[in-house]
């Protein structure tokens, strides 16, 4: 009996050995075990949907019913690029888009200077963490509270009525600000990173060769952290170029890509999947401009 519990012991035990060792010996047949059910989630779920987002996108609708009729039509596209509202809608998502990135890099150098390069070590961790502490909270109380510091006679209102002026309500310039807010954590925290392995030698080589802060910051800081901002800036443009719900709750009467699809999704499916395509192709081309710069590498 014993010697028969300990031999139905082994079998499992041994296959299990042989398993790993073939395994072991061959590392192709382990990565691709490895990454099977990864690449099958983004094949199917991912890139499938986006598929048929862009093949809805060349049917039509029923103007009486309302229902999808799947008919080959370019229609759909044609109107993006020749009805002026949408042109309109298009070039105001992507200057919004433009305009929240470089404040968040205008914003984030000084930020990320400060805790990178200035503060003491022992600090910078509480730095680190007092940045990535907004990402932690709603992002539906975020954008909730900025609607009641920009509403009128909101906080904003009272720190600039001394001043003899007011906050900006409820329009554009709220959702760019409301925006930069959300997304400003995702350009601080490369450019951080890139300014913490900036050797300190540099810097007071540039200084020993008489290069004021200026002709540095130029010469040498901002070739090697330039890939950071690059990577920083994907983050911030492709998650502005898509938000609907911050310009719906600030925005006022403001309309961007995302709240015309909103407001398609229902009435006019077709159009609504050719206005979803817009951002996708926009963040491919911006994907493959940041490619140069070394971004992709530095996500």
């Amino acid at each position: 009996m014993t010697v028969v519990a300990q031999t139905a012991g082994q079998g499992p035990r041994a296959t299990a050995r042989r398993l790993a060792g073939a395994l072991h010996r061959r590392p192709r047949l382990r990565l691709a075990l490895l990454l099977t059910a990864p690449l099958l989630w983004l094949a199917v779920l991912y890139l499938g949907s986006l598929a048929v987002l862009f093949v809805s996108a060349f049917w039509t609708t029923d103007s009486f019913t309302s229902e999808v009729v799947k008919v080959w039509s370019a229609d759909n596209f044609h109107a993006l690029f020749t009805t002026p509202v949408y042109r309109q809608v298009i070039l105001r998502s992507v200057g919004v888009a433009l305009a929240v990135t470089a404040l968040c890099v205008v914003i984030a150098f000084p930020v990320a200077f400060y805790t990178a390069r200035v503060a003491r070590p022992r600090w910078r961790p509480l730095l680190v963490v007092a940045i990535l502490t907004p990402l932690w909270a709603s992002y539906l109380v975020k954008v909730y509270a900025w609607r009641l510091i920009l509403s009128q006679g909101g906080l904003a209102d009272w720190m600039l009525e001394p001043l003899g002026l007011s906050g900006p309500g409820f329009g554009l310039p709220a959702a760019v600000l409301t925006l930069t807010y959300l997304w400003l954590p995702y350009m601080i925290l490369p450019v951080h990173t890139a300014l913490a392995r900036l050797p300190a030698n540099l810097l007071d080589a540039s200084a020993d060769l008489g290069a004021r802060p200026g002709r540095t910051f130029r010469s040498v800081v901002a070739p090697m952290v330039l890939p950071s901002v690059a990577a920083g800036s994907v983050f911030t443009f492709s998650l502005s170029l898509g938000d609907y719900i911050t310009v719906q709750i600030v925005g006022g009467k403001t309309q961007l890509i995302g709240n015309l699809v909103y407001s398609n999704i229902e009435l006019d499916l077709p159009m609504a999947a050719a206005l979803g395509t817009v951002p996708v192709v926009v963040i491919v081309l911006y994907l493959l401009a940041m490619r140069r710069t070394g971004a992709l590498s530095s996500i």
